[in-house]
């Protein structure tokens, strides 16, 4: 199969989510024996004409002129270049900025859009941006020959709102199985005697929430706030929890190995992301060996399951953290390692796609109207 990746700023990935899934997935096509390409932003770090066996396509990308509004424009670059190219199958990853160009998308090609998050219900974006992103959503939803949704409440969505069926194939992440507890040393905290909490510093990732339970409550072990927090939310943050001598805002944090060692070494580690699919931390969390505790909601719960303690009030928080010590619960930790190995591997999911992408181009009617 002739296939494109679109939606993404490019592989290898320098930025996210879609890019690190764009990155596997496109090479293990290549390798698969299809032919593949990725779409990638004219500045983009890498700039040669393949990668791994993958052609990349390089379009221009005003968003380092104009701001977010640029991502419309690329999109547009992007679609009206697949226009000439035959693809047999085009994989969307998201819809905010592509969706409302589908008109021109190429007619023959089948359209596979995965739906991401509920991007509307991200408090940090204006009401009238929260509307175009429904909208938005809907011209996705409507106007994709196919739908995937990496989580199970995604799915639940997408049939209750707009009827239609989507395939659900989770994120991925790779076993962590390397720890090195010297890193401890750079953050001054002791192995299992430190909690930790990371996400981007948005309401609806629930940071105040845990932080209000770490207020109140007697235990003052530390906790690491990871996240860039040179933000006005984050001024608010520090600001409400400066008397807080066990509260550490740490800033971001982009080194891996670190990441990994800081979540194996933890007593708890918090999630409180509540909008959005399959999270990719949480995945990485898991894999790290963390003890979860996340904010309780069809997300995280679809990934969990019964591996986790949930909480929905800062009080909640607060009695998690007096009476559950992680050394009390491996086996938790164990099931949920378990299920990056056996669920959550990247070799399983781009199977998965790619068992997707034949489904449908033996199925669809385009692929009978290119014969």
């Amino acid at each position: 199969m002739k296939i494109a990746i679109l939606g993404t700023r490019g592989v290898p990935n320098y930025y996210g989510g879609f890019e690190q899934f764009a990155e596997f997935f496109s090479v293990y096509l290549v390798e698969q024996g299809h032919e593949v390409y990725c779409y990638n932003s004219h500045d983009h770090p890498f700039q040669e004409k393949s990668f791994h066996g993958v052609n990349i396509l390089h379009q221009y990308d005003p968003e380092h002129k104009m701001g977010t509004f640029g991502q419309f424009i690329y999109d547009f670059n992007c679609i009206m270049d697949s226009r000439k190219r035959d693809f047999d199958i085009i994989l969307q990853l998201g819809y905010t900025s592509n969706s409302i160009w589908h008109f021109l998308l190429p007619k023959k090609s089948i359209i596979i859009t995965n739906m991401d998050g509920l991007e509307w219900k991200r408090t940090k974006y204006s009401k009238p941006v929260q509307q175009f992103l429904k909208f938005a959503e809907r011209l996705a939803a409507n106007s994709s020959d196919f739908l995937v949704s990496d989580s199970l409440g995604i799915q639940k969505f997408l049939k209750q709102k707009y009827k239609k069926e989507s395939t659900y194939i989770a994120y991925g992440a790779y076993p962590f199985s390397t720890p090195n507890e010297s890193v401890l040393k750079e953050y001054n905290v002791e192995k299992n005697n430190y909690n930790m909490i990371m996400a981007r510093f948005e309401p609806e990732n629930n940071l105040d929430m845990v932080l209000e339970g770490v207020a109140i409550t007697e235990d003052k072990m530390p906790i690491l706030v990871i996240g860039k927090h040179q933000t006005k939310y984050g001024d608010y943050l520090k600001n409400k929890f400066k008397e807080h001598s066990n509260i550490f805002f740490i800033g971001g944090l982009y080194n891996l190995e670190h990441l990994n060692n800081l979540r194996y070494f933890s007593n708890l580690y918090f999630h409180g992301h509540s909008v959005g699919g399959t999270n990719p931390s949480l995945l990485e969390a898991m894999a790290s060996k963390a003890l979860v505790v996340a904010h309780n909601n069809d997300f995280n719960k679809g990934i969990l399951k019964e591996n986790s303690f949930y909480f929905s009030t800062p009080n909640e928080v607060k009695n998690i953290l007096n009476t559950i010590k992680k050394n009390d619960n491996l086996q938790l930790v164990q099931n949920n390692f378990d299920s990056i190995v056996n669920e959550f591997n990247w070799e399983k999911i781009n199977g998965e796609y790619l068992q997707l992408f034949e489904d449908c181009f033996s199925k669809s009617d385009k692929r009978k109207h290119k014969q």
